[in-house]
């Protein structure tokens, strides 16, 4: 038994006899295992015929929510109502407020598209030149988007805002520091979809916010002095809010590289013992070193000498590009990662060269 205590009403609260902590870490775990197995209900009714053209089901689960995707709105229905009937045996039951069946490219029920966990799924008509191909190459005539979704921009602006009203009479250098973690994090997790004309978006909104902010604070000054007090402007036009020493500045939204999520390839596991894969994918692994993973992530799993992948089991040595006895450093910028042989070759050539 857990005991924890939540607030309900301003001034009480009241311990929890049964359940988890609400939001605490164990909850998505405990989800996941109450619910191992929705998805091979489904493909085991639905299964993939290749040569009919029909495919199963895609289920996306995470903890407690879930989409179902497929083309055909009747096997749509059908898991709908065979998702019921298998929480039922459970004591379960879906959340008719949160269930909803929409098409991602026609308006159906609503708005087209649909939000999963912050973000908005949706497909867009477009030309031919900016078309998507299905697995025979042929144009579908629209093309995938993945955004951040308007509830979750509405949240963090409302959030940002409770911050800046929090510190009306507070120095900004306190103010940069409260609002930093929640901008970085914020933005790190938008990172990988089409975030940019959000980042954008949301970089003027809190612009004009802590222009209030400092407008609150000295209502006798004009703008530009005010500007010139709390803001400092790069050559590239850039405005950046900094504290009164400039020890401390306020990270920036739209200065977040936008970095598309690549899928760990199945039946992957880091405990597969393919050192190889993971240290390219994370540039880390405790079996090698710290180097040597790095060069992997750096170079894409690539010899740079021969340009083809390492497999595993193949012999690796770190190679100084420009050799120490020419003068070269030992810093990370001037090492690369070659197959054995391959630095055999690039150490002959150097000496060829020398000659």
């Amino acid at each position: 038994m857990t005991r924890s205590l939540r607030k309900h009403e301003p001034g009480s609260l009241f311990p929890t006899e049964q359940g988890t902590i609400q939001g605490g870490t164990i909850s998505p775990l405990l989800a996941n295992v109450a619910l191992h197995g929705m998805e091979t209900v489904i493909t085991k009714k639905f299964p993939t015929r290749a040569h009919k053209r029909f495919y199963a089901p895609q289920v996306i689960r995470y903890a407690d929510d879930l989409v179902v995707l497929h083309g055909d709105l009747n096997v749509v229905h059908q898991c709908h109502e065979m998702l019921a009937e298998w929480l039922k045996s459970m004591g379960l039951e879906l959340n008719p407020s949160k269930t909803r069946i929409t098409h991602t490219l026609k308006a159906v029920d609503g708005d087209p598209g649909f939000d999963f966990l912050g973000f908005n799924i949706r497909q867009y008509p477009v030309g031919r030149t900016k078309s998507g191909k299905d697995c025979r190459g042929q144009k579908l005539g629209f093309k995938v988007l993945i955004k951040p979704s308007k509830a979750a921009i509405q949240k963090h602006v409302k959030q940002l805002g409770e911050v800046i009203n929090n510190h009306k009479g507070k120095e900004q250098e306190r103010l940069i520091k409260t609002l930093n973690p929640i901008i970085m994090g914020w933005c790190r997790y938008y990172s990988t979809v089409v975030s940019q004309a959000t980042f954008e978006k949301i970089q003027y909104l809190l612009f004009a916010m802590l222009l209030a902010w400092g407008s609150r604070r000295h209502p006798e000054k004009r703008k530009w002095a005010m500007v010139e007090k709390y803001w400092k402007i790069t050559k590239s036009r850039n405005w950046i809010f900094h504290s009164a020493k400039g020890e401390f500045q306020l990270y920036q939204h739209r200065t977040t590289p936008i970095r598309r999520h690549v899928k760990v390839q199945s039946q992957r596991s880091p405990y597969d013992g393919d050192w190889i894969y993971w240290s390219t994918r994370l540039g880390k692994h405790p079996e090698i070193p710290v180097r040597v993973a790095t060069l992997l992530k750096r170079q894409q799993g690539r010899c740079l000498e021969c340009r083809l992948f390492f497999k595993d089991g193949e012999a690796m040595e770190v190679d100084h590009i420009i050799p120490k006895e020419w003068g070269g450093s030992d810093s990370q910028y001037n090492r690369q990662l070659l197959h054995r042989h391959c630095h055999d070759v690039k150490t002959a050539r150097d000496k060829t060269l020398a000659v």
